[in-house]
């Protein structure tokens, strides 16, 4: 079995040799780290992307909008990861982002969930009946976790959710009250013995 270590050198390696910079080819790294860490193909979406790279063209999204619409090519789901990643103290202003396409979305996966750990916040990201929802980098919850992720995105939507209870307030009212039953009453001995409340001074 590869280590996580060596997944992430080769994938940099591989990115660096199919013409991303350094710095970009570090980040391909960390985050088919992250999806193979998470038990998403990874290696294999970033393999075969890279293979489809060398004949095919892909369209750079350097500046997100609220709605992102392709020219001619799908959206180089590397470029859109690290576009994502650098501005999502201003995304997160916007709530919900569209694109109109997106070339292998599995490999944008990775910097959605570690711009959600940026603002500690969720995000969702859906595109025909596919959801994902990206937990502040701790997991990946998805209803595609045993099939193939499609190669291709189309009117996909990012959404930066709002931090809420995941319960109703009487749920939690009612289990307030139970563990109300541990408090402990004060007495005079817990008086006595509690910090600062000595009767002598030992300065």
């Amino acid at each position: 079995m590869k280590s996580l270590s060596e997944i992430e050198t080769t994938s940099k390696r591989a990115s660096r040799a199919s013409g991303y910079s350094w710095g970009i080819s570090e980040e391909v790294g960390k985050s088919i780290r992250l999806l193979e860490m998470f038990s998403f193909k990874g290696v294999k979406n970033l393999n075969e992307y890279l293979k489809e790279k060398k004949d095919k063209k892909f369209e750079n999204l350097n500046l997100i909008n609220e709605n992102n619409k392709c020219l001619k090519f799908s959206y180089c789901p590397i470029i859109l990861g690290v576009s994502f990643l650098d501005q999502i103290e201003n995304l997160e202003k916007i709530k919900k982002i569209n694109f109109s396409k997106i070339a292998f979305p599995l490999l944008f996966l990775p910097f959605l969930s570690r711009s959600s750990e940026v603002i500690g916040k969720k995000i969702s990201f859906k595109f025909e009946k596919n959801e994902f929802l990206l937990n502040i980098n701790v997991n990946i919850a998805t209803n595609l976790l045993n099939e193939n992720c499609p190669n291709v995105a189309t009117n996909a939507e990012v959404k930066i959710l709002e931090n809420n209870d995941n319960f109703m307030e009487q749920d939690w009212k009612s289990l307030y009250q139970l563990s109300e039953k541990t408090f402990v009453e004060e007495t005079e001995s817990l008086k006595k013995g509690a910090a600062g409340a000595g009767l002598t001074d030992n300065d």
